[in-house]
């Protein structure tokens, strides 16, 4: 049985990943929205880019919808909510990458808007990098690796 400790931790793994990566991108892909029209054009040129991004997405999802069935704090339903997205984006780009391309080449044109969902996915990223990495949120980890250090034998 999983105790709420090892699901905290388990969050907090996960959002170490998630939350760098989504402050990041969503920060780059607001700057860079006149760039976005380009990029789609390239991306949906080849048959191949939908195929592998989807095949990466749709296995990206599917292990934290695996390892990650946690819905207690507003961190757990975010990690939940990105793995599960992920993996319905994922198929969509492998079963209907026409579909794909013709909604997001509808949706495109909407800069202003995408830009706020933009920066709204980089404060999200912020957040989880904060339960990731803050050290408020360290607490019997911390000291539990503290302990077993000193356990260790010295090397100098």
């Amino acid at each position: 049985m999983t105790t709420e400790q090892d699901v905290q931790r388990r969050t907090r793994g996960f959002a170490r990943v998630l939350g760098p990566f989504y402050a990041i991108a969503g920060t780059v892909i607001a700057v860079r929205a006149a760039d976005m029209r380009n990029l789609l054009d390239e991306f949906t040129s080849n048959g191949v880019w939908p195929w592998i991004t989807g095949a990466f997405l749709l296995m990206g999802g599917i292990a934290i919808v695996a390892f990650h069935q946690y819905w207690h704090s507003a961190a757990a339903v975010l990690v939940s909510v990105i793995g599960w997205g992920m993996a319905i984006k994922g198929f969509a780009l492998l079963a209907f990458p026409h579909a794909y391309a013709v909604l997001a080449n509808h949706l495109i044109g909407a800069t202003a808007a995408w830009q706020g969902v933009y920066i709204l996915g980089a404060v999200m990223g912020v957040y989880l990098a904060y339960i990731g990495w803050g050290t408020g949120h360290t607490g019997g980890e911390a000291s539990a690796m503290s302990k077993s250090a000193s356990d260790l034998p010295r090397a100098a």
